[in-house]
């Protein structure tokens, strides 16, 4: 019992150090091969950030059912999807083919030496992070159930202060 309070305690105060945590400053490539800042891709609208690996059936799944769905999610809020693979450098060359067959909408970065996601704290794949214009991480998400993606609009349009059409019709 005090291992599992313990415990909560800990996810609490991780996740209240993640809503003041900014992107960090780190240099990964895209699906071109050129380095970018991971920075820059903040400050003009807020971010999805999902990482994602090959080998990683719910990311997929995940990436998928965001991909479904973008075209209706931009037309409540403006936002980018940014997609970072984690593979390492013997299969980033699988992930980048499978990003291109994939036709995904969406930002695809290739992390091979993992910098950033050891920069973001993440050990479990998927992973995602809603980060504001402002550059600060406002939500993260482990795992993936079908459904689970709408949190991640939810919490765009919380950052956004906009609220869903979708929540709008169901009252």
């Amino acid at each position: 019992m005090k291992r599992l309070f313990l415990m909560m305690i800990c996810a609490l105060a991780v996740s209240f150090s993640l809503s003041a945590q900014a992107l960090p400053d780190v240099r990964i490539e895209n699906i071109d091969g050129k380095e970018i800042a991971i920075r820059d891709l903040a400050g003009t609208k807020p971010l999805i950030i999902c990482f994602w690996s090959t080998t990683c059936k719910p990311c997929i799944q995940e990436l998928a059912a965001i991909n479904d769905q973008l075209e209706d999610w931009r037309a409540e809020a403006e936002f980018d999807v940014v997609a970072v693979s984690v593979d390492d450098v013997r299969t980033s060359a699988r992930a980048k083919a499978f990003a291109k067959a994939q036709g995904w909408d969406m930002i695809c970065l290739f992390d091979a030496n993992q910098a950033l996601k050891r920069a973001m704290n993440v050990s479990l794949t998927p992973h995602s992070f809603v980060v504001g214009k402002d550059g600060n991480i406002a939500y993260s998400h482990t795992g993936y159930t079908p459904g689970s993606e709408q949190s991640l609009l939810d919490k765009v349009l919380k950052i956004s202060g906009k609220t869903s059409k979708t929540a709008k019709t169901k009252r």
